[in-house]
């Protein structure tokens, strides 16, 4: 069976350092002249990279939920990188130790060491920096995606170039600069996306402590979060999501809005991704959704 090692990419102190920019970038969006295309640059820079990282680093990469080509995989690593979330195998090495030890000794990100640690302090631990490839050897085997892991900060340097060069021809309207189309597209948004990802990690695995709801009784702590849902797109429904992690829907019940699935849908229907793995219908049964079942059952 081919090995792969470990992957090395660059030291803690310069991720900890474009944590401080980044977040530093955020705050400054603020001090900018409001307009509201700003807000639609935000959520046009927000929700296609989220998708990235929930479609495609956790609910492919990590999860193998549905199938696709090896060029659309690769898009969708691209995608995710874009975020700032490192690469597509680090990301999904990671989280697949998480759901082998969740919320016991070997989680990397277990609140039972402190909210800050689930949340923000695994990240900037040395320890965590590497990628171990032989724990993904399923992707680990394309030198693309081996390639992009390494340089993942490429495709996030492109898009910042991309808004400063866009904001100062304006192209984003002619109250936008430069400066605010970088501040607000690519900071605000990173920091954004960055922090809701992390507070599924956190939040949502605090047994209802910050409120949500657990619709089964997993050994975790995963919880339920509606609030987290649209800016998740769907990775909120955290304890559906541990209860069954290879589905590629996470909003069990019809009225958990899971925006990664109707993405996932369309991209179905336009033949890029196939094989969309469902949840069994015993697992909608154990958990309440008699009527989810029933729907599925006759489909």
């Amino acid at each position: 069976m081919t090995t792969y090692g470990i992957q090395k990419t660059e030291s803690i102190n310069v991720i900890r350092v474009r944590l401080v920019i980044v977040h530093a970038g955020a705050i400054a969006a603020f001090f900018m002249p409001f307009d509201w295309n700003l807000v639609l640059l935000l959520a046009a820079t927000w929700f296609p990279r989220m998708f990235g990282v929930e479609a495609g680093y956790h609910r492919y990469f990590a999860h193998r939920a549905f199938k696709t080509s090896r060029a659309f995989q690769f898009v969708l690593a691209l995608l995710g990188a874009s975020s700032g979330q490192r690469g597509a195998l680090w990301w999904a090495a990671h989280h697949r130790q998480h759901h082998k030890h969740s919320d016991q000794a070997g989680d990397l990100h277990s609140p039972r060491e402190g909210f800050w640690h689930a949340h923000l302090g695994w990240l900037i631990d040395k320890k965590n920096v590497d990628t171990n490839l032989d724990a993904i050897p399923d992707f680990a085997r394309y030198p693309e995606l081996r390639w992009l892991n390494k340089y993942y900060h490429v495709p996030m340097l492109l898009l910042l170039a991309g808004l400063a060069v866009g904001g100062a021809n304006g192209w984003f309207g002619s109250n936008v600069s430069g400066w605010s189309a970088v501040l607000w597209g690519f900071f605000l948004s990173t920091a954004g996306v960055l922090h809701v990802t992390l507070a599924v990690n956190s939040i949502a695995h605090l047994r209802g402590r910050f409120g949500g709801y657990r619709r089964f009784d997993t050994e975790d702590g995963s919880v339920n979060h509606a609030w987290l849902a649209i800016p998740t797109t769907g990775a909120s429904w955290h304890n559906n999501h541990h209860r069954y992690g290879a589905a590629a829907r996470a909003g069990f019940a019809w009225w958990e809005v899971d925006l990664s699935y109707i993405g996932l849908k369309l991209l179905e229907a336009c033949r890029l991704v196939r094989e969309l793995r469902e949840i069994p219908v015993e697992v909608l049964t154990e958990g309440g959704l008699v009527e989810d079942a029933g729907e599925r059952a006759a489909a």
